[in-house]
């Protein structure tokens, strides 16, 4: 028998390996496997069972065939709907069959291997007689005899951090053909394993009490303590919480184990993500009409097992997440699973601690942000069947629920949904092929939808749910724009605040009512200018100034992370003159507390969130009253349920219209629309501030009306007439290269092979053409835009052209493919 396997290396094809028969009859696909590829062992995945070669597509006579080493499981880990559901990524958006599957599973679940070094008798001898000036193999050969472990090896890794990666190679393989070393692979634990404990049970039959069940010595004042506390526990007890609850040394339970009174055993214990955090109350609220109408819609699609999507589209505060509550339960109550993502993972701790209060630990949280442990954890829990509703971010699109029924996408419009690596998937988008292919019904909820999911909804691909009016009848929060060109005739210079601004915060805090300012950038100052010469501080890496982060003291790369001091005087021409030029959140804050002495300001960003626990305690700390104001990027924006905050102001949105790219209308219609939606949630009717030098802008004139269907009228007739999505569909091939010359002869070469493949003229190829962020990490980069209403053809083409640059020998990790893209940056 044979197996066809998927690699996580940036393949795009299968490869067959014997399968020995010693394993051969628990082989299933799913299931992963130890495969050699090359000189090295790989964890690889079975995506099928072949029992000939011929059933492989392969000529049994002319191929020669490598054995799988080892299996790893006898039950698959990965579902046949999960593989289905990752083969159509990996041909939908050009990715590596392996590497999404790899992205599916828990990370450091898979065993590595590992090249170990040791020397021969030869090696010996070269050592023996070293010239004075060995050449760089025999020095490479004195390394690893000086770094041998107690059993005689050396782990290659030592000599790739002394060399570098392709030094090193080079070196063993040199090594190896002089006869010096002796290579071999050994197997490495898996880096993440369930987490175990010791705990203590009653053994059957002994009630413990004061006596001894019948034995000859009576128990001591302590042992007797043990005995009451695990019969007052309504399960086992770890090992460290009986000691500390009944007061007494690890010694004394181990005393009782020996006179067969309590049994010490080990046991798996579950890292709990949610376990710093506080329950709530479930709250049982009457629905609206509105709400009633589009849970009857679900529902009813829920009882049919049929594939059916629906675009709930409902104003900031017209109470979507009870819709989705009710939405769950009753999945649950027909036997089936749930699933919610959501596009931040700062908001799945909120959200899944208001699940958790209706559905207990059937609740499993799901994200990149968990511990390896942690998600580990939850995985299992999720695969066993024991939680039934998962609540992640993009990647708990591919949570191992089984029978699911119900797939859940919140504030859909979001860009976060879009993976920026590989493989480069959509997770809404995702969602809705996972839906289909399980008979299940997905909503994508949003007061903003994104223009194609709600032209998907008016040409009848989703069921339109429409929500406009907010829960107890509440009004949206008026939008008041400030024309800041005449702040500045006014003051006669540049303002950060306007009058209109400082005297709504000042009249807000007065009546005891909370604010939220945003502005959609981060650090203290956007870049440091030499007024003497014009010099800017530039990342050595990117094509980007450094933001001066006044906290830290540093500049620092928002893309790479390069970090610098902040020089004194300038670099160029040595003078005194250094401007700090922009204004980003840290600024902010710090100039309101100096206008505002008496408020207590704190600032929500991703600085100020970087350590665990810190965002949670940030909200909870706004939403006991404990802070007057929350200055913060748009990470305040997005589904946060504060009732006392009656102002939001916006101090500036300019810069993100300014980007160059066709979204920059609709994600800043959305921003704004989003965050206007924060304020006046509860009893007192809110307010909102927007600043701007474009105030005639549409884009802030339909958010100023909160009129979503006004903006999509316009915008629509603007990407229609333009050739963008939804009318057409984009591929945005990205090539980059350390070398600029490398990069733009790969480019040009790549634009003229897809001209050339595109025989039904079918494409409009843009390019090539350096990218807005024309180098970033030290690579110079340049795109070919693909605008087509084919995407066969496209597909076609790109794979033509894909092969040719193989054959013609360019490594293909220099192109990023990426299809839908939602950012042309």
């Amino acid at each position: 028998m044979f197996a066809e396997v998927a690699i996580p290396l940036y393949v795009h094809q299968t490869f067959t390996y014997a399968l020995p028969e010693s394993f051969a009859a628990q082989a299933q696909p799913g299931c992963r496997a130890l495969i050699p590829f090359g000189r090295q062992l790989l964890t690889g995945y079975i995506v099928d069972i072949h029992n000939t070669l011929e059933d492989a597509g392969l000529d049994a006579e002319s191929t020669e065939i490598k054995a799988v080493e080892e299996l790893f499981d006898t039950e698959p880990l990965v579902t046949r709907e999960l593989l289905d559901l990752t083969k159509w990524i990996a041909d939908y958006y050009f990715a590596p069959w392996g590497e999404t599957i790899k992205a599916c599973l828990p990370a450091g679940i898979n065993a590595e291997a590992e090249t170990m070094l040791s020397l021969t008798t030869n090696a010996q001898a070269a050592l023996s007689n070293l010239p004075a000036k060995p050449t760089t193999k025999l020095q490479a050969l004195q390394f690893i005899a000086a770094n041998l472990d107690e059993n005689g090896a050396m782990n290659s890794r030592l000599l790739i951090k002394e060399f570098d990666k392709a030094k090193a190679g080079a070196l063993i393989r040199e090594l190896e053909k002089s006869g010096y070393i002796i290579v071999t692979r050994q197997m490495q634990d898996a880096a993440v394993k369930p987490k175990k404990q010791q705990a203590v049970r009653l053994r059957d039959g002994e009630m413990g009490g004061g006596g001894d069940g019948g034995r000859e010595k009576p128990l001591n004042e302590q042992q007797q303590r043990v005995i009451k506390t695990l019969l007052e526990a309504t399960e086992p007890l770890g090992l460290t919480q009986l000691t500390e609850a009944a007061d007494v040394s690890t010694s004394v339970v181990k005393t009782l184990e020996k006179r067969g009174l309590v049994e010490i055993f080990v046991r798996e214990v579950r890292r709990d993500p949610l376990a710093h955090l506080k329950n709530l109350s479930a709250d049982e609220l009457e629905l609206m009409p509105q709400q009633a109408e589009a849970l009857d819609a679900i529902t009813t699609a829920l009882a049919a097992n049929k594939y059916a999507a629906f675009l709930l589209h409902g104003v900031t505060g017209s109470g979507k997440t009870e819709v989705y509550i009710r939405a769950m339960r009753a999945a649950l109550e027909q036997g089936k699973t749930a699933l919610m993502l959501v596009p931040e993972i700062s908001l799945t701790p909120m959200f899944a601690r208001r699940l958790s209060a209706h559905f207990g630990d059937a609740v499993a949280i799901l994200h990149s942000s968990l511990s390896d442990g942690e998600r580990l954890d939850e995985w299992n829990r999720l695969r066993t069947g024991e939680a039934r509703i998962c609540i992640g971010a993009r990647s708990g699109v591919f949570a191992p629920l089984e029978n699911l029924g119900l797939l859940i996408v919140d504030e859909e419009h979001e860009a976060a949904y879009k993976q920026d690596s590989e493989p480069r998937y959509h997770g809404r988008d995702t969602a809705i092929v996972r839906a289909l292919k399980a008979n299940a019904v997905v909503v994508l909820g949003s007061a903003t939808p994104s223009m194609e999911s709600f032209h998907n909804a008016h040409t009848g691909k989703y069921t339109y749910l429409k929500m406009d009016t907010r829960v107890s009848g509440r009004p949206l929060a008026p939008v008041e724009v400030v024309d800041m060109r005449e702040v500045f005739a006014r003051h006669g210079k540049q303002q950060i605040f306007s009058d209109e601004m400082k005297a709504a915060i000042a009249e807000n805090h007065e009546r005891g009512k909370q604010t939220l300012v945003l502005l959609n950038r981060r650090g203290f100052s956007s870049f440091l200018l030499c007024r003497g010469c014009g010099h800017k501080s530039h990342c050595p890496n990117c094509d980007v100034a450094l933001t001066y982060h006044k906290s830290e003291a540093r500049l620092v790369c928002h893309y790479c992370g390069h970090q610098a001091r902040v020089p004194r005087a300038c670099e160029n021409c040595s003078g005194p003159y250094i401007y700090y030029v922009g204004e980003g959140t840290e600024q902010i804050e710090s100039l309101l507390q100096e206008l505002y002495p008496d408020m207590r300001i704190a600032r929500l960003d991703r600085d100020t969130t970087r350590r665990r626990g810190a965002f949670e305690k940030l909200l909870g700390a706004f939403a006991l009253g404990e802070i007057d104001l929350m200055v913060g990027t748009q990470m305040i924006a997005k589904g946060h349920d504060f009732h006392n905050v009656t102002l939001v102001c916006v101090i500036s949105v300019d810069a993100g219209l300014a980007i160059p790219d066709f979204r920059s209308a609709e994600r800043t219609f959305q921003l704004l629309t989003q965050v206007a939606g924060r304020a006046g949630r509860g009893e007192d009717r809110g307010r909102v501030l927007l600043q701007s030098y474009h105030p005639e802008h549409y884009a802030l004139e339909y958010a100023q009306t909160q009129v979503y269907e006004k903006f999509y009228e316009h915008e629509i007739h603007f990407r229609q007439q333009m050739r963008y999505p939804p009318f057409v569909a984009l591929i945005n091939v990205l090539i980059h290269h350390a070398e600029y010359a490398k990069a733009t002869t790969v480019a040009a070469e790549f634009a003229r092979l897809l001209k050339a493949a595109d025989k039904e003229q079918a494409l409009r190829i843009l390019g090539p053409a350096p990218a807005p962020l024309a180098r970033i990490k030290g690579e110079h980069r340049l795109q070919v835009l693909i605008k087509t209403k084919n995407r066969r053809v496209a597909r076609e083409a790109l794979d033509a052209a894909m092969l040719a640059l193989k054959e013609q020998a360019w490594d293909l990790r220099m192109l990023n493919v990426e299809v839908d893209p939602v950012s042309l940056m």
